[in-house]
């Protein structure tokens, strides 16, 4: 009709990239994110997950590649791995892990706890949000983290599950 805007044509409207090509809609800005958010609403479709949102697997769960128990399964996924939401529909969660796999998981299988996954081979974890802050404790490639709280710009406090507490380097970790 004369005078509607199309989805498409909302996005094609919203933020560019340097590129020239136009943002997904949740990385647009605000007000064309909104419009597009609410389009996607009404339309029944699935949602993207908001800019970068994380969770942690709350108990050990089976990984699908569909949204549905009648999928096929791929693996089961441990309790308190760190996994990125990148689309939610209904009761299912399409996720990425660590290695940058992909499947569906049960949204009653996520916690709002956060973890991080040390990705270096080994991470120094530290008194201080500092270089040269003493060295509390090492964690080895793939050990998951409680995610305390972020810290200053690059760096996060994190309590490993025998109680110690320091900070990382964010690139040390993935789940921020």
């Amino acid at each position: 009709m004369p005078g509607e805007t199309s989805l498409s044509s909302k996005v094609r409207s919203a933020q560019s990239t340097p590129a020239g090509r136009p943002l997904p809609p949740w990385r647009a800005a605000a007000p064309a994110a909104s419009a597009v958010m609410a389009a996607l609403l009404l339309g029944g479709m699935p949602l993207p997950a908001a800019a970068i949102d994380y969770y942690t697997v709350a108990e050990p769960a089976v990984l699908y590649d569909a949204p549905s128990k009648q999928a096929k399964p791929r693996f089961v996924i441990r309790r308190d791995t760190p996994v990125e939401a990148v689309v939610i529909t209904g009761p299912w969660v399409k996720v990425r892990d660590s290695e940058g796999d992909m499947a569906w998981i049960e949204k009653s299988a996520l916690a709002d706890k956060r973890t991080v996954m040390v990705r270096a081979d080994r991470a120094a974890v530290r008194a201080a949000a500092q270089d040269a802050a003493a060295l509390v404790f090492e964690a080895e490639k793939s050990v998951v983290l409680e995610l305390v709280e972020t810290g200053p710009a690059g760096w996060a406090r994190v309590r490993h599950r025998d109680g110690q507490t320091g900070f990382v380097k964010a690139g040390q970790v993935w789940g921020l």
